[in-house]
């Protein structure tokens, strides 16, 4: 196998060699010919070997907007980069290696392949990603491993990053087609808070029937405020793209809600974004990561991310109450210290339940959530 691997790291130094050596090399009929594609071909993977003559090339600042197996789109000014990974690279221990939204440092290597001779490797990387800086914030979703790698009895839960270095959760609900589901927006606000991120709700939809009062005062109980918008009609559009501006958002919602037409509203040219790896010169056809990134006229971004509909919630069932504020404040209260607010003499919460102080929508919710995390343990 080393011997394998010495093989390819001098076939890919030999040919770097031969293709920077001079700016007006032009490959005749011959060499193309004599060199394969396989020889031509250096997708991440490939540089991922080693990091010989990196320390020659000019490093730059990119944040990662996209991902394909063996490297990542970086982002630098209003380019974005093809990059393979640097075989120095570590990652923090017990951390993923890169997700969007994270900044790294990029060895960019020479921009030849805008001068025509693409046609010999449309797949060859555009800089090598060498490190990463610390994230600030992580979104992230708990994923069962894989069937195939698992003991019988090995039910262990590991953290799928999604997106890092947001600032705030987007949660698009909708009363009608489909209906509101405030239990689903209790999940959301979980994960806002675990994932310290602002939460900011966004009832769309509401040219075909706004949402009732009483639930605008339930999460303005807690501390949520609603933004009421239209898609259709423009209503609203004006104060929601204030709210996002300068701002690093994360999209979610159920199917339907219509996060697609709210981003092609507050975003122009939006729906004409396929996000295809580097389809202006036709190079690069890996496939990317789901994540779409949309930025906005007045500055900031929001990332929609397809299979973000629902996030499943992880943690301890003690745990849950820190994430009812209106619990946790009543919580040392308790008789017991371990209370779990469902049963338990003197428990402060269930008083305040009987008093009208907690919402009973919020508190079956609580029990609902609490239902699901008993049943993962």
């Amino acid at each position: 196998m080393a011997r394998r691997k010495g093989k390819s790291q001098r076939r890919i130094k030999d040919w770097h060699q031969r293709y920077h050596a001079e700016e007006d090399f032009e490959p005749t009929e011959a060499t193309r010919q004599k060199v394969t594609r396989r020889e031509v071909k250096l997708p991440p993977r490939e540089l991922s070997v080693g990091a010989e003559g990196l320390d020659d090339l000019p490093r730059m600042q990119g944040m990662v907007t996209g991902q394909f197996p063996g490297g990542a789109v970086v982002r630098i000014g209003e380019d974005e980069l093809l990059c393979g990974i640097a075989g120095t690279f570590r990652a923090p221990e017990g951390s993923s290696v890169l997700a969007v939204g994270d900044l790294v440092s990029v060895a960019v290597t020479r921009p030849q392949h805008l001068d025509g001779r693409k046609e010999i490797d449309k797949d060859r990387s555009d800089g090598v990603i060498l490190e990463r800086q610390p994230r600030r914030t992580v979104l992230c979703r708990p994923q069962p491993r894989s069937g195939k790698r698992r003991g019988e009895y090995d039910t262990d839960v590991f953290e799928k990053v999604i997106a890092v270095n947001m600032d705030a959760l987007l949660i698009v609900a909708s009363t009608r087609q489909p209906p509101l589901r405030v239990g689903l927006i209790d999940r959301f606000l979980i994960i806002a808070d675990r994932c310290e991120l602002a939460p900011l709700l966004v009832i769309n939809k509401t040219d075909l029937s706004p949402p009732a009062p009483r639930i605008l005062e339930d999460f303005g109980s807690v501390g949520v405020e609603a933004i009421l918008c239209s898609a259709v009609t423009g209503d609203g559009l004006r104060k929601l793209t204030k709210c996002l501006a300068g701002k690093r958002s994360v999209m979610v919602g159920a199917s339907g809600v219509g996060k697609s037409t709210l981003i092609n509203a507050i975003v122009p040219g939006a729906d004409a974004a396929t996000r295809e790896v580097r389809t202006k010169d036709e190079r690069g056809r890996h496939t990317t990561s789901s994540a779409v990134i949309y930025d906005l006229p007045g500055g900031g971004m929001v990332v929609d991310t397809p299979g973000l509909r629902e996030l499943g919630i992880h943690l301890d069932p003690a745990e849950l109450p820190w994430y009812f504020p209106e619990f946790e404040a009543l919580a040392g209260e308790c008789k017991f210290r371990d209370c779990a607010h469902t049963h338990e003499p003197d428990c402060a919460v269930l008083s305040a339940l009987e008093r009208g102080e907690i919402l009973p929508r919020r508190y079956q919710s609580y029990l609902n959530i609490l239902d699901t995390l008993g049943e993962n343990q």
